[in-house]
């Protein structure tokens, strides 16, 4: 499966698009409303008919409730997760049997894909729930035969523990968390490169940059892959990296993806930035068609050097809210923190505050240091402050105004909370 033709893909995928679009007909959503004769399956010859269907937004998920989207009555139902809710009301997904089935086959297909087997011993350090990293991940292990540690977020020293006591070779876990952590090994006086066994990490729940990930590697001496998931589209399983690490693979005997403007409904060139809409092709109680995920990523073309012909997308840039325009420049949080993670003496916590004043729009930067100094007029602060504007005009074209801001411990700006301050509206 993992390596099929590009002939033989596109063949899957119009078949069970096809028994797709069959068994949608039992939801009222699909038998009755916006998507009521948009599509016969008789007429599907090819994955581009797909287009003849309208988009599925976050919006339609909640205005509609889930029932509308089941083709199973509820008692086929075996586990509901949802989303986070912080965009809204939570969306909830729900799953048969069948679709736990195909879901954890595809979280394993991931961690067999970079080597791993029954012989690695998992740690989950990842929130169960109805999040769907804790328990996706979970069962995924449990069906390629790792020892399984569900441990669960927050408690850092006891994570330590848990490395050193069962041999954790293997974790799951958000990029923040393992660069907190960082302080707690460091505390606790232990290496992890020579006083655990990890050799694997997967970093998932929140878009980072390659510079991050090689401060991580560096610093815990394993590998880290990015893996990417939605609620909407099961969780993780949905797009992985391979030994390669050159972008991301979409498993699409199990996905169609597809890249389009973000500001409208048509296509973009090969490698050009856009926002990710997925159709889900064997999902049995809630099949998804057309879905705007609002996240933004390109393509990458090309073979893979792991064999693997899955598509491949780039690392997230972001999230189509997250963007910004300024003067015309478009801009993404992730961009500042792939500057700000090459400097020492700084945190890659930072807050983008864009405001109005006499002189029109001014972008600001603040940034966490847990550094005193750098928060005074003092050479260093100013010698730093004028690298890192020149750092940021090189990377996202805008000249910005820098400010230090001193914390420690839980002071520090949040990650999880939104990364800009817009108040040029209400100027």
């Amino acid at each position: 499966m993992e390596t099929l033709s590009r002939a033989e893909l596109d063949a899957l995928q119009v078949q069970r698009l096809r028994r797709s679009v069959v068994r949608s007909m039992q939801a009222p959503i699909y038998r009755d409303g916006a998507f009521a004769g948009k599509l016969d399956p008789e007429t599907i010859t090819s994955i581009d008919d797909i287009r003849r269907l309208p988009f599925t937004t976050k919006d339609d998920l909640r205005a509609n409730g889930p029932f509308a989207y089941l083709t199973v009555p509820l008692s086929e139902i075996v586990r509901i997760h949802s989303s986070s809710g912080t965009t809204g009301t939570a969306v909830s997904i729900f799953h048969t049997s069948d679709d736990l089935a195909n879901w954890t086959e595809l979280v394993a297909r991931c961690m067999a894909a970079v080597g791993l087997s029954k012989e690695d011993v998992f740690q989950n350090i990842a929130g169960y729930g109805l999040f769907t990293g804790g328990l996706g991940f979970h069962y995924g292990s449990e069906l390629l035969g790792m020892t399984t540690i569900p441990a669960g977020p927050g408690n850092s020293n006891r994570h330590i523990q848990l490395m050193q006591t069962f041999g954790t070779t293997v974790a799951h876990l958000m990029p923040s968390y393992a660069l907190s952590l960082m302080r707690n090994f460091e505390a606790l006086g232990v290496d992890p490169k020579t006083d655990t066994k990890l050799h694997t990490l997967f970093l998932g729940a929140e878009p980072h940059s390659e510079e991050t990930r090689l401060k991580i590697e560096e610093f815990y001496g394993a590998k880290a892959y990015n893996s990417y998931g939605l609620t909407e589209m099961n969780g993780p399983g949905l797009s992985f990296e391979c030994p390669a690490r050159d972008g991301m693979h979409i498993w699409e005997d199990q996905f169609v993806v597809e890249l389009i403007d973000p500001d409208g409904d048509q296509p973009v060139a090969e490698g050009e930035v856009g926002e990710l809409v997925y159709t889900t092709l064997a999902r049995v109680g809630m099949p998804i068609f057309r879905y705007r995920s609002r996240d933004l990523a390109a393509f990458i073309a090309g073979p893979c050097g792991c064999g693997r012909s899955h598509r491949r997308i780039t690392r997230l840039m972001g999230r189509v809210d997250d963007m910004i325009i300024y003067k015309g420049v478009n801009i993404y949080p992730i961009q500042i923190e792939k500057v700000l993670s090459g400097y020492s003496g700084i945190t890659d916590n930072f807050l983008i505050v864009l405001e109005n004043d006499q002189k029109g729009e001014r972008i600001t930067v603040e940034i966490d240091t847990e550094d005193r100094q750098l928060t005074t007029e003092c050479a260093e602060s100013d010698r730093l402050r004028k690298s890192l504007i020149e750092a940021l005009r090189s990377e996202i074209l805008v000249t910005v105004r820098i400010e230090f801001r001193q914390v420690a411990g839980d002071d520090a700006l949040p990650r999880m909370k939104p990364k800009r301050i817009d108040d040029r509206r209400l100027k």
